[in-house]
């Protein structure tokens, strides 16, 4: 392979560093949305409700090392674990390239620009609400089709 090529074209997910494979995550915020599950179908409904950890300005976690100790319903990423999660958004990098699919103009990797992804209006900036201010009974006021 070309070791010009950027390392998301050149290795497989699973021979990611550590920091390439956090380097992914474009920072949309769209997997922090609490999301409804249909027990029936088993279709994944989204909601305008974000996580209580996720800084809704700069769309990242307010203590992401310790997040699946304080959100027991945190799922954290791998390579292993993405088959498994169908509901993560359509625009994911990790879904993408699960996938076999190149990354988003928009991308922050591939634009070199951090803010890209909220200057394209992919993620949740302006979008959201804090799960601490919507009463759980109100989830389903809050279902949207724009995070896919």
């Amino acid at each position: 392979m070309d070791q010009q090529e950027p390392f998301w074209r050149r290795k497989s997910l699973k021979e990611m560093t550590k920091a390439e494979w956090e380097s992914l995550c474009d920072g949309c915020g769209k997997c922090c949305l609490l999301k409804l599950l249909d027990e029936d179908s088993g279709a994944v409904d989204y909601t305008d409700v974000s996580c209580k950890l996720l800084d809704t300005a700069s769309c990242r976690c307010t203590d992401y090392k310790r997040r699946n100790r304080l959100v027991p319903g945190c799922v954290v990423l791998s390579p292993g674990t993405l088959e498994h999660l169908p509901w993560m958004p359509s625009s994911c990098a990790y879904r993408l390239l699960h996938e076999g699919k190149p990354l988003a103009w928009w991308h922050p990797l591939v634009s070199g620009e951090r803010d890209s992804v909220h200057k394209a209006g992919m993620s949740v900036r302006h979008r959201v609400i804090p799960e601490q201010l919507v009463e759980e009974d109100d989830l389903e006021d809050h279902i949207v089709t724009w995070p896919r």
